[in-house]
């Protein structure tokens, strides 16, 4: 309290940065303190996903019933710290969306009209769209080298793949019934996409573009985490 529902999760600064969709806002927890020390509104419907910088100066969500994606930009003035937040409208269910990993492009689609919005992080404004069709689209990731782009969807249970420097569709690969959350393998080898309809996730090895497994993990698969054991 007073944030509620909480969605989004991200790690930056030793901190975990939050959506609560409830409260339109976003929110940091400090686990040294076990306390919540900085939140900000942002004034949109359904503030869904997350991504922070590393250096935690700049935050990016989408806001999936209002159709918006949110920049929020740390400034200072002398000793003083303040945040401003630019609004860029998309359309009705812009949810999945990822940061290049130089930083410079956000690409966010929406399921309702499957259209994929490339915005400059630079410029803070739309540069591109891509007629994609991906209705009923989930999920967008980045690869780690950053020279492809991943959509998954549940209505058609395909995960489309882009290329980010032509913004070109290279391929579709059919997953499942109903692709969801997408991980990649930090080395870019391999993507990993929660099939929930299916009760699998598939194995994409990244070379190949093709699926080569499925790992049946229970009813219902949906997020997805890459731990690093030591």
């Amino acid at each position: 309290r007073p944030l509620f529902g909480p969605h989004g999760l991200a790690f930056a600064e030793g901190k975990v940065w939050f959506t609560a969709e409830g409260s339109k806002a976003v929110g940091c927890f400090d686990p040294q303190t076990q306390r919540v020390d900085w939140c900000m509104g942002t004034g949109q419907d359904r503030t869904h996903l997350i991504y922070v910088s590393p250096d935690a100066n700049n935050i990016y969500t989408t806001n999936t019933v209002s159709g918006t994606v949110s920049i929020l930009s740390k400034t200072k003035s002398g000793n003083s710290e303040n945040w401003a937040q630019t609004i860029i409208p998309a359309s009705a269910g812009t949810e999945g969306f990822d940061v290049s990993p130089d930083g410079t492009e956000l690409w966010a689609v929406a399921r309702d009209n499957g259209k994929i919005y490339i915005i400059n992080t630079g410029s803070k404004k739309i540069e591109y769209t891509i007629d994609a069709d991906i209705v009923g689209a989930d999920r967008l990731k980045f690869t780690p080298d950053g020279k492809r782009v991943l959509v998954s969807t549940l209505s058609s249970g395909t995960l489309s793949v882009y290329d980010a420097k032509t913004q070109k569709e290279i391929t579709k690969i059919n997953i499942g019934h109903g692709a969801a959350r997408i991980m990649i393998a930090p080395d870019g080898s391999r993507a990993y996409v929660s099939c929930s309809p299916d009760n699998y996730v598939a194995v994409v090895d990244l070379r190949t573009l093709e699926v080569i497994g499925h790992i049946d993990v229970g009813k219902n698969p949906d997020g997805l985490a890459w731990a690093v054991l030591k």
